[in-house]
C-alpha cells in the first residue's frame, strides 16, 4: 500500500511564496554581424578574462538583439556564443529582434522572447545627421544604476593600469596617461591631465559627467556613448580644463565637450 503524502491546503501554499512583477536592469547587445566566430573573438578581446576590460561586467543580465541583421540570416548554433558571453561575465536571458527561426532556437536554449525596442526618431533628423551619429556614437549599455560613494586615486595611472569606481564617483588627483583606463558608475574628476580612456556612467547613468583640468583623451564614454581620439576634439577644449556630458536633445544622443571657465 503506497504511503500517503501530505497535501498543502490553498492557504498554506499561498503563504509559502508570492509572485510579483519586477523591473530589472538589463544590458542589451546589438549584434551587427553574422560572422559568429569573429563576434566571439571580439567579445573575448574586449571583455574576456584576458581582455582589455575583464571586470567591466558583473554577471549582468543580457538581451541579445538581432534587429540589425537581415531577416534571412541563417540560423546557427547559439551555444558557443552564449558560452562566450558567460566568459565575459554576462548572463544571456532573452533574445529579441530576430526571425521566427532564431526566436525558436533561443527558446529551446531557455532564452525569453523579449519585445523589440521601440525608438521614435525625431522629425528633424536627416540622413546626414544619422550618418554622423553612426560614426561617432555607439550604444553599449541600456540601463540606469546610479549609486553613492566616491573613490579617490592620488597616484599617476600608467599604461595598462585600470581603476573602476563601482557604484560611485571617481576622483583622480594625478595624471591619467595614455593606455590607462578610468571607469566609474558615476562622475569622473581628473584634477590633472587626462590622456587615457575615461568611461563615466558605466552602468547606464546618462547624467554622469567627465571633468579634467587638461582634456586630451584616447577615448571618453558616458553611459555607453563614446568618442575616440580619431575624431579630434574642438580646439577650445583640447588640452584645456573642460567637461564632457551626454545630450539627448532632439532625440539624438551625442557627447558635448565644454570648456570650464574660471
Amino acid at each position: 500500500m503506497p504511503l500517503s503524502s501530505p497535501v498543502a491546503t490553498s492557504s498554506s501554499a499561498s503563504s509559502s511564496f508570492e509572485i510579483k512583477s519586477a523591473q530589472l536592469p538589463l544590458v542589451a547587445m546589438l549584434v551587427h554581424t553574422d560572422q559568429w566566430q569573429q563576434l566571439q573573438t571580439d567579445l573575448l578581446a574586449k571583455f574576456g578574462p584576458q581582455g582589455e576590460s575583464p571586470d567591466f561586467f558583473d554577471h549582468d543580465a543580457l538581451v541579445l538583439d538581432f534587429s540589425a541583421l537581415p531577416a534571412d540570416t541563417p540560423v546557427d548554433d547559439l551555444v558557443p556564443l552564449l558560452k562566450t558571453l558567460r566568459q565575459c561575465n554576462l548572463m544571456p536571458v532573452a533574445i529579441r529582434g530576430a526571425s521566427d527561426a532564431w526566436m525558436q532556437a533561443g527558446r529551446e536554449l531557455g532564452l525569453y522572447q523579449a519585445e523589440p525596442e521601440v525608438r521614435r526618431p525625431h522629425p528633424k533628423e536627416t540622413a546626414q545627421t544619422q550618418a554622423v551619429q553612426i560614426q561617432e556614437v555607439v550604444r553599449e549599455v541600456v540601463r540606469e544604476v546610479p549609486g553613492p560613494g566616491t573613490m579617490v586615486v592620488d597616484k599617476p595611472l600608467r599604461s595598462g593600469q585600470k581603476v573602476y569606481a563601482r557604484g560611485g564617483d571617481l576622483v583622480v588627483l594625478a595624471p591619467v596617461n595614455q593606455g590607462a583606463e578610468v571607469v566609474a558608475d558615476g562622475n569622473i574628476h581628473v584634477y590633472s591631465t587626462l590622456r587615457g580612456k575615461a568611461m563615466a556612467g558605466a552602468r547606464g547613468n546618462a547624467n554622469a559627467r567627465i571633468f579634467a583640468l587638461s582634456l586630451d583623451p584616447e577615448l571618453v564614454s558616458i553611459a555607453g556613448v563614446y568618442r575616440t581620439s580619431e575624431t579630434p576634439l574642438p580646439a577650445d577644449v583640447r588640452g584645456q580644463a573642460a567637461q564632457v556630458r551626454l545630450s539627448t536633445d532632439g532625440g539624438l544622443e551625442k557627447l558635448l565637450f565644454e570648456a570650464l571657465k574660471s
